[in-house]
Order: C-alpha cells, then structure tokens, then sequence
C-alpha cells in the first residue's frame, strides 16, 4: 500500500521553506509520493485576495519539477469553489484507491483543525505530518506564558511546539474525534510567502528564498507588485 501525503496551499508564492516541509515529511516518514494541492479559494481565507491559481499552479509546477517523488494535482472542475479539505481528500482517495493517507500542515493550521469542516470524517482518515510554525510574527513570549501557568511538572517540560499539539489533540478528543499526529523534525525557517511579496514590492531581491525557476517567473509575470500584504 501506498503511503501517499497531501501538501495543500495558496502558495503564494511557493518558496524554500514550503519544499523542505514537503521533503522532510517524505524522508522522516517513509512517504512514497508527496501530491501538492494549490488552493483556489481556502474557506479559510475569505476576504483574502490571493494571485490567480493559473500563476501559483504554475509556479509550484516549476518548483518541484525535478523531484521525481513530488505530483502536482489540479482540483475537479466540481471542487473548483471553496476548497474544503475533506472534499479534496475524497477526490484524491478516488484517484489513487488503497493508498494510506498524510497530511501535511503547519503548526496554525493544525490548531485549527478543531474548526475544520467535516473534521469527524477527515481526521481519522489521515495521519497528521506538523511542521514548525513559519511565521517569524510568532508569539513565542505568549506560549511562555501559557506554560507558565500550567501546575504540572511534567507538562511543563514538554517542548512548547509539543504541548501545543496536545492541546490540539485534547480538543478533537473533547469532541470525540481520534487523531495521530507527528511533528516533523526540521528548523524554524524565517521565509514566509508575504516576506517574499513584501521584497518584491519594494524592489528587493528574493533569490534564495524561492526556486530560482520561481524567481524567474515572478519576475517574468510582473507578480507582486501591488501593495496587496
């Protein structure tokens, strides 16, 4: 059987820190395949605007074009709207039938699958891949904090990126919902796709942050250049 990651995102752009979630998932867990999913409309970014799919699809294309383990799957005509996670996972299992199924996410997603549409089916049927939060915005003072508070000796020596997926866990527990979860092992890397937008607003090289076949086309397509965040 198969053992298949889902990587779903605007990308917006793709960039470094995206691939090496990607591949530190394929290597630490043993996947054969991770399937990238760009999101055309994420129910969870409404009022967001984002560049259009044509350009982020074609930009995840570029970038993982030489990694043989990495597919790039568009979303049915019919899913074409919001883009609910468990809609994408059922087009998928239909697509590649007695696969095991992952998913890969960051940290503030997975927070926030308590809230997720669906979640009693979807979350059962996947294993969960976490990987640190990329937002150098991080409130780590505030997750001190927290930490602070709690009476336990033992929790408190849990690592904070740790406790806070127990938490997440305890809540879908409340809810009767089971999940498996795994942090990915890899650095907090500082590049996040509206650093990289904000750069190319002001004129400010972004090599090195994205595949150079990434830069060429942003800069190729004009992208990036309105004061959208």
């Amino acid at each position: 059987m198969q053992k298949l990651a889902i990587f779903g995102g605007t990308f917006d752009p793709v960039h470094w820190g995206h691939l090496l979630i990607a591949q530190t998932a394929l290597t630490q867990c043993g996947i054969d395949r991770g399937i990238w999913i760009v999101s055309a409309y994420p129910p969870h970014k409404t009022g967001i605007s984002t560049s259009p799919l044509t350009h982020r699809t074609e930009m995840v294309r570029r970038a993982i074009a030489h990694n043989p383990a990495f597919v790039l799957e568009s979303i049915s005509d019919d899913l074409a709207g919001a883009s609910y996670a468990i809609e994408t996972l059922k087009h998928l299992q239909a697509l590649y039938p007695n696969a095991c199924w992952y998913w890969i996410l960051g940290l503030d997603a997975f927070q926030s699958l308590p809230r997720w549409y669906r979640r009693e089916e979807l979350i059962p049927a996947c294993d969960w891949l976490v990987a640190p939060r990329l937002d150098p915005a991080f409130d780590q003072g505030a997750l001190k904090r927290l930490l602070r508070t709690e009476r336990s000796h033992q929790v408190a020596k849990v690592q904070p990126m740790h406790f806070l997926c127990q938490q997440v866990e305890s809540q879908l527990l409340s809810q009767s919902i089971p999940i498996r979860w795994t942090i990915l092992s890899m650095p907090q890397l500082p590049i996040s796709s509206s650093l990289i937008r904000h750069y190319c607003r002001q004129n400010r090289s972004i090599r090195g942050l994205v595949p150079e076949a990434v830069r060429i086309y942003i800069a190729q397509e004009q992208l990036y250049q309105s004061d959208r965040p």
